[in-house]
C-alpha cells in the first residue's frame, strides 16, 4: 500500500483565480465501460468537488460535447442530471478539447482565472486535449486523478503518470485545498 502523499503547500488554491473544469460528464459518456473508475464514481467525486468549489466561491466550468453536422444529438448528450448549478459556466464543444471555437479562454480571462483544476471523461481524450490547450494558453494546471477515467486503465494511467506531471500537478480529490479565509 502506498503511503498518503503530503499535500504540496504550493497547490493551495485561490478561489478567485481558480476554476474547476469538468469535461464530458454526460449520461451517455458516464455510462460507458470505464477504467480504473466507473463513470458513476467519477461523477460522484466530480459533484463533491463542484460543491467544494462553489462553497469557496470558485467557478465551476462544465464542458460537454455535441456532434457537429447532425440535426439531433444522441440521447444522454446533456450534462448529467443535477450537475449544473446557477453561476456555473456551461461550454459546448464540437472538437476533442474544450477551447477550440468555444470562447472559453476569453470567458476565463474576463474572470481573472489563471488556475484550472481538471476532472472528467475520458482522461486521455477530452480532459487531456482541453488541458493541453489550457497549458498552451498559459494556465496553471491541476489534475484530480480520482475525478477522471478512461476506456482502459492503461490509457488513464499513461495520462496520469506520464503526461499530466509534465503539464501540471496531479492530486486526488482529498488533496484539493483552498487558501485559508476562502
Amino acid at each position: 500500500m502506498t503511503p498518503p502523499r503530503t499535500p504540496d503547500p504550493r497547490l493551495t488554491l485561490d478561489p478567485a483565480r481558480t476554476a474547476l473544469v469538468l469535461v464530458d460528464l454526460m449520461d451517455r459518456i458516464v455510462a460507458l465501460p470505464l477504467e480504473p473508475y466507473k463513470g458513476t464514481e467519477v461523477l460522484f467525486v466530480a459533484e463533491e468537488l463542484a460543491t467544494t468549489f462553489r462553497s469557496a466561491g470558485a467557478l465551476v466550468v462544465l464542458i460537454r460535447v455535441e456532434r457537429p453536422g447532425i440535426a439531433e444529438q444522441p440521447a444522454g448528450s446533456g450534462l448529467a442530471d443535477g450537475l449544473y448549478r446557477d453561476g456555473d459556466l456551461e461550454i459546448v464543444k464540437r472538437a476533442m478539447g474544450g477551447f477550440q471555437g468555444t470562447g472559453l479562454d476569453e470567458r476565463l480571462r474576463e474572470r481573472g482565472i489563471t488556475t484550472l483544476v481538471f476532472g472528467g471523461i475520458a482522461t486521455n481524450l477530452g480532459v487531456e486535449s482541453t488541458a493541453r490547450a489550457a497549458g498552451d494558453l498559459g494556465h496553471r494546471l491541476v489534475f484530480v486523478e480520482d475525478a477522471m477515467s478512461a476506456l482502459t486503465a492503461a490509457e488513464h494511467q499513461a495520462s496520469v503518470k506520464l503526461d499530466f506531471p509534465r503539464l501540471g500537478s496531479v492530486v486526488t480529490a482529498g488533496e484539493v485545498r483552498f487558501a485559508a479565509g476562502s
